[in-house]
């Protein structure tokens, strides 16, 4: 008999397997009892028939609660009608009888859920999400890993913001005060002029009093940053990027994306085709005929961002947006000192936004210049200045919104259950 993981299930059809986990649900006629069991690899109906055990066995299955800790051994059978397996119970250990479970079969609201994350994260649905952001999070590492990047790591206590904006969680520091990062990009940059290719996977803190769907205070990205690019290297790795990353999701997570009623049309998609590229000002002209209000210097909204993707079957990318609305460092291109050189990946179905990234400013003199009128200290900005005394050379980076990226691939309607314990303005809780 083996110890397995219901992951591997279906490579022990007819043996005698050992199974570690919970009863997520039961019921019984009285003759037999049929468990709902998962182990959070999986999950899979436990068939127990009162003529086939043991009287000591069978008085131990009545005993089970929703959410027992039990370990079970049992024959691996195909079921009759369905594409999946289950388990001929023949020895049960109980190690913990739960007391009543508080997450009923009753609907519940988003408040009581999130007080209860702890236990709601169980949930298949749940749990199904999880498993998925899971394989997201490889797999990026895998891409960037054969693609010769170097994994790497950002503080998390800075003692300025990358964007020079005021959303920023300020906290003690011994005899002074600093900042939780929004961002690694400046530090990110400084590693690329060490190691050609970088990236790290790191939390991100943002004090923004939002209440959006959109929305967290903490949340992850990885962050790639590349010597010796523009524009061009930026997007080609995005979109290698994401086609690997469906390619694997529809490989690996078809069956929580079945759990989860994913239509997984965009994501086909996503895997074999070309991203749509659009100007800023394409993109308000297409949006103004759709009939947005967004002006010409205006950044694209959650809204406009929901209308402009719903008319793709994939991601597309936003370019050159107005420099009056993007960050400090990034630099305009030849003859058109109004817009920057970056791009926005925004994700199909109203998503929106993604991954947002753009060129990084090389030149010594220019960034001094940015640095004095976004009104930033020159003194705190002095390392970064270094990296364009010394050996500076163009280069192009990118955010990539972990949980902006869950929500898209598993079709989830709010950000918050993207992550396993979520912050948001009003919850820190559990």
């Amino acid at each position: 008999m083996k110890t397995t993981t219901l992951s591997h299930i279906a490579k022990f059809e007819g043996q005698h397997v050992q199974l570690k986990g919970w009863v997520f649900n039961m019921r019984s006629s009285g003759k037999i009892a049929f468990l709902q069991f998962r182990d959070g690899s999986g999950t899979i109906q436990v068939i127990a028939e009162k003529k086939s055990v043991s009287d000591e066995l069978w008085a131990d299955v009545q005993k089970l609660t929703i959410e027992s800790a039990v370990i079970i051994d049992g024959t691996v059978t195909k079921h009759p009608k369905k594409d999946e397996y289950e388990l001929q119970l023949k020895a049960l250990e109980i190690v913990n009888i739960a007391q009543e479970y508080p997450i009923g079969k009753k609907d519940h609201g988003p408040d009581f859920l999130l007080d209860k994350r702890h236990l709601w994260i169980r949930s298949p649905t749940q749990a199904a999400i999880l498993r998925v952001r899971s394989e997201i999070l490889f797999a990026f590492h895998e891409f960037y890993q054969k693609e010769g990047f170097f994994l790497t790591h950002t503080p998390t206590f800075t003692p300025n913001s990358c964007e020079g904006t005021s959303d920023l969680f300020e906290v003690e520091y011994f005899d002074r005060k600093v900042y939780l990062s929004q961002n690694g990009q400046l530090y990110l940059e400084a590693l690329a002029a060490a190691l050609g290719k970088v990236y790290d996977l790191n939390p991100n803190f943002r004090a923004e009093k939002s209440k959006t769907r959109r929305h967290l205070t903490e949340f992850w990205t990885i962050n790639p940053e590349i010597a010796f690019a523009g524009l061009e290297e930026g997007l080609r790795y995005q979109e290698e990027t994401y086609k690997f990353l469906a390619t694997r999701i529809l490989e690996r997570c078809a069956k929580d994306l079945a759990l989860l009623e994913r239509d997984t049309t965009t994501l086909a998609n996503t895997a074999r085709g070309d991203f749509p590229r659009l100007t800023h000002a394409e993109a308000v002209a297409k949006l103004q005929k759709l009939g947005s209000k967004i002006g010409p210097k205006d950044d694209l909204g959650a809204e406009d961002e929901a209308i402009l993707t719903k008319q793709y079957d994939r991601p597309i990318f936003v370019t050159n947006y107005p420099k009056a609305i993007k960050p400090f460092y990034m630099p305009s291109p030849e003859g058109q000192p109004d817009v920057v050189i970056n791009a926005d990946m925004l994700a199909p179905e109203g998503y929106g936004e993604i991954v947002g990234g753009g060129a990084r400013v090389s030149d010594y003199a220019t960034m001094h210049e940015r640095i004095k009128k976004a009104g930033l200290s020159l003194d705190d900005f002095d390392w970064y200045l270094d990296l364009r005394r010394f050996g500076s050379v163009p280069h192009y980076g990118y955010g990539i919104g972990i949980e902006r990226t869950v929500r898209w691939i598993t079709g989830i309607h709010h950000i918050r259950e993207t992550i396993p314990f979520p912050r948001m303005l009003n919850r820190v809780n559990p």
